[in-house]
């Protein structure tokens, strides 16, 4: 089970930082995500990391956005910076398993870009 947390209204130009926990003692096995989809798009996938820690994002991200995971917390984050209008989107926290079958999403967070 994924939860996220951090969404919210931001100007832009603004930041915020969004987490997702999750539950089971598997975590260290899962490449975490995070996707987006705005009103009326497709869902896009914004960055990902492994359990070794390697990195892979969106081209639209461009430096802006910073994930991370903590495999003792159980959690992954993502940091992000010079939010845009178009940033506005639905987050999505995913865990996709590198040994077998298993793959979760979250429930979504609400992350509006407005001045």
């Amino acid at each position: 089970q994924l939860v996220e947390s951090g969404g919210g209204l931001v100007q832009p130009g603004g930041s915020l930082r969004l987490s997702c926990a999750a539950s089971g003692s598997i975590f260290s096995v899962y490449t975490m995500a995070w996707y987006r989809q705005a009103s009326g798009k497709e869902r896009e996938l914004v960055a990902t990391i492994t359990s070794g820690g390697r990195i892979n994002s969106g081209d639209f991200v461009k430096g802006r956005f910073t994930i991370s995971r903590d495999n003792d917390k159980t959690t992954v984050s993502l940091e992000m910076n010079s939010l845009q209008p178009e940033d506005t989107a639905v987050y999505y926290c995913n865990g996709e398993s590198e040994v077998g079958p298993g793959n979760y999403w979250g429930q979504g967070t609400q992350v509006t870009v407005s001045s």
